[in-house]
């Protein structure tokens, strides 16, 4: 006789060591099938940035007027609600202070026109053509033609830039060697405007939103006075004998504010936003340029010399940018103060280079450790 034994208890257990096996096999020959040696948090934010790479190099060039239809409605907007809220604010109360606002507004306005203007329409600069450069550093691989230094290939545009910086959507335009500088004064002169709406508007918008009435749209009331009698119901008062003057409480709250229309509130409402944004976004974009123009660097070589400053440190050698004359000549360079053309600007990069390569005479010396420095 077969006796058969029904292990309950032991079923559950059973069934999770089961499924935890099934997961573990699918789990190893996902990973073997998708090993990858050089995978790491950068490799997968690159896999995971890769369609928004795509859409920009297919479609920035494409939308890129509709940018700067967009910069120009919302600076003309600006200045159309200054020009309807701002000046008559500061003409009813000082005419001549409201001058002098007037002069400096429209010379700030001049130079973000002038040099937004300029961003756009000045080329950023492109290599020679049909010209032998011999101070070349390597063969752009899209191109197929002769890469001089400092210079990138954008994938926007569809060519090599010298100097480039980046591709700007808002200039539909790369910044490069002969425009940086006005996207540069563009930003600075848009963060000064912005910062300038601000501290004289903050008055108008404080009394406009904070202070002003809501009863603007308010009917007029109609009807006639009451009272209370002895024993607390409302009568009519049909004679104005009847009116204790004496009981009249007299309201001192809301003298000298004057009220304001609800379109004008938000129009100042939308003046705050856009000047708050555009200050952040552009005053913090204004003070890393100014970082990178005092190493004597753009953005795409601030990263290329921030990982050559690391593969040299664990080299035991420090890295030099061979751009970096210093922050005063920095600028000079940049204002233009120096003037440079393309064929200097190759021939001084040999002349680092060779330093470069014979840098025996600047070899130190520190805490008795030789380090060399590239």
């Amino acid at each position: 006789m077969v006796t058969i034994r029904w292990k309950i208890r032991k079923f559950p257990y059973n069934i999770y060591r089961s499924i935890r096996s099934s997961f573990q096999k699918f789990y190893y020959t996902f990973r073997s099938l998708t090993y990858n040696h050089y995978m790491d948090q950068s490799y997968a934010a690159d896999v995971c940035m890769e369609p928004l790479v795509w859409f920009v190099d297919n479609f920035t060039h494409t939308i890129g007027p509709l940018f700067v239809v967009a910069v120009i409605c919302l600076t003309a907007s600006v200045v159309g609600i200054a020009y309807w809220i701002g000046i008559p604010y500061w003409w009813n109360r000082n005419p001549f202070f409201c001058i002098i606002l007037i002069i400096i507004g429209h010379w700030l306005l001049l130079n973000v026109s002038f040099h937004y203007y300029m961003g756009v329409v000045t080329p950023p600069g492109f290599p020679p053509q049909d010209e032998l450069i011999t101070e070349v550093v390597s063969i752009c691989k899209k191109c197929i033609a002769p890469k001089p230094p400092r210079t990138h290939h954008c994938s926007v545009c569809k060519r090599c830039i010298l100097k480039m910086d980046h591709h700007c959507p808002w200039l539909n335009n790369c910044v490069g060697y002969r425009n940086h500088r006005y996207f540069f004064m563009y930003t600075v002169y848009m963060v000064v405007g912005v910062l300038f709406i601000i501290i004289f508007g903050f008055d108008l918008a404080y009394s406009g939103i904070w202070l002003s009435s809501d009863d603007y749209d308010d009917p007029e009331l109609e009807g006639h006075p009451v009272k209370f009698n002895k024993t607390g119901a409302l009568i009519p008062v049909t004679d104005i004998l009847y009116l204790d003057t004496n009981s009249l409480v007299q309201d001192h709250i809301n003298d000298g504010i004057e009220l304001i229309h609800p379109w004008k509130k938000r129009a100042i409402i939308y003046m705050a936003l856009i000047n708050t944004g555009v200050l952040v976004a552009l005053g913090g974009l204004a003070s890393w340029h100014s970082r990178l123009i005092t190493k004597g660097e753009t953005s795409i070589e601030a990263n290329i010399n921030k990982a050559e400053t690391l593969r040299c440190l664990n080299l035991g050698k420090i890295y030099r940018n061979p751009y970096n004359f210093g922050p005063r000549k920095n600028w000079k360079i940049f204002l233009g103060l120096i003037r440079e053309s393309v064929a200097n600007l190759l021939e001084r990069f040999q002349g680092a280079i060779e330093s470069i390569t014979d840098y025996s005479p600047a070899i130190r010396n520190e805490t008795n450790d030789d380090v060399e420095v590239l």
